[in-house]
């Protein structure tokens, strides 16, 4: 592609940012008047507590509803993402940095000069929740279904873009459908909001412009894949759930077994993965790395119905291997910290990080 030619598709319009500020007005909106189970969070480390409305399936699917209307009335095109694609990418870019600049502003003029982990400028607005849960979760679909009306417009449909659309679209769903899972996990109440690199669409623009054939054994193996995936992922977090409300609560249909009254060590916890209890609060953090295992067969399942032809549909699954073996080492280490002769006797008795015999 020309240059100039990139430049101009890259710079922002006046639609993309009309298209940004809608979607993020009617997340604003409607994830506050709509119906939801309230949620109250886990008590933070200034003593403080979020409480979320858990109404992100039903915000999504009036979303989806209303622009499909929009789209039979000829209001808008089903394939307007795609057709803006560069500079809706632009616009967000600059969004991005001119929120992380403002959370950055505001934590240098914090009493603890850093970022903080409940948000006090615009209340429960602008915090992960927002932005990763309903933003990131949401966003990605939309542009998933954007990409896939261009493929059926323009006569590209392939059974590959089938498949890839399929896993995200029930991942997504079920995504929300769980929301209450998030409330307590790491994203959520204990990394900082800021900037933040995202790669969950790479596998459809690419499948867009690539046409892949693939056999009915490679279906067969991608379904596979998801399958587990799917498993480990829903089922870790669902123990963990299970832990935080009831420590005694039967796992797998036994009782659980828990080191030194902190650390699970039971289900899928028994071969990849930890929950530690807080002593202060009653309340449970899964450190996630069976967790990790599940997320990280379902991005591989994103990617693989492109084939092996090229490395750029696997963005997605390489950086977030990445992303997660850092947090791992980085979990561990606080862990040992906290925990010492305790941490000691897990990893004796679990002595895999993430995939078990390997790592």
């Amino acid at each position: 592609m020309d240059l100039g030619i990139l430049l101009h598709a890259l710079t922002p319009s006046l639609d993309s940012v009309a298209i940004l500020v809608t979607f993020f007005t009617y997340l604003a909106i409607f994830g506050s008047i709509l119906p939801g189970k309230v949620v109250q969070g886990v008590v933070l480390r200034n003593g403080t507590r979020l409480h979320y409305q858990c109404n992100g399936l039903l915000s999504l699917l009036l979303l989806v509803g209303l622009l499909g209307v929009r789209a039979r009335m000829n209001f808008i095109s089903p394939a307007v993402i795609s057709h803006r694609g560069l500079e809706l990418l632009s616009t967000t870019f600059i969004f991005s940095v001119l929120v992380t600049l403002v959370l950055y502003v505001a934590g240098s003029r914090s009493h603890n000069q850093g970022s903080s982990l409940k948000a006090h400028i615009t209340r429960n607005l602008i915090h992960d929740w927002f932005f990763f849960v309903r933003a990131g979760m949401m966003g990605w679909l939309l542009i998933n279904l954007s990409i896939l009306a261009k493929s059926v417009l323009d006569g590209l449909l392939s059974r590959s873009m089938i498949l890839y659309q399929t896993f995200s679209a029930l991942y997504i769903l079920n995504y929300f459908a769980y929301e209450e899972y998030m409330t307590s996990t790491w994203d959520i109440i204990a990394e900082r909001l800021g900037f933040m690199v995202g790669g969950f669409c790479v596998t459809s623009w690419w499948l867009l412009r690539n046409k892949v054939e693939l056999t009915t054994a490679a279906v067969i193996a991608n379904c596979i894949v998801f399958l587990i995936g799917y498993l480990v992922f829903r089922g870790a977090n669902k123990q963990k759930h299970m832990f935080k409300m009831n420590p005694k609560a039967l796992i797998w249909g036994k009782p659980p077994k828990v080191i030194g009254g902190k650390l699970l060590a039971s289900g899928y916890c028994s071969s990849t993965a930890f929950y530690h209890l807080n002593e202060s609060v009653n309340f449970s953090i899964c450190d996630w790395h069976c967790y990790y295992l599940g997320d990280l067969l379902l991005a591989l399942s994103f990617s693989l119905p492109c084939g092996i032809s090229s490395p750029i549909p696997y963005f997605y699954p390489i950086y977030l291997l990445i992303l997660l073996i850092w947090r791992e080492r980085r979990d561990e280490a606080r862990c040992a910290e906290k925990y010492r002769e305790l941490w000691a006797e897990y990893c004796r008795l679990v002595p895999w990080r993430i995939l078990p015999y390997f790592y």
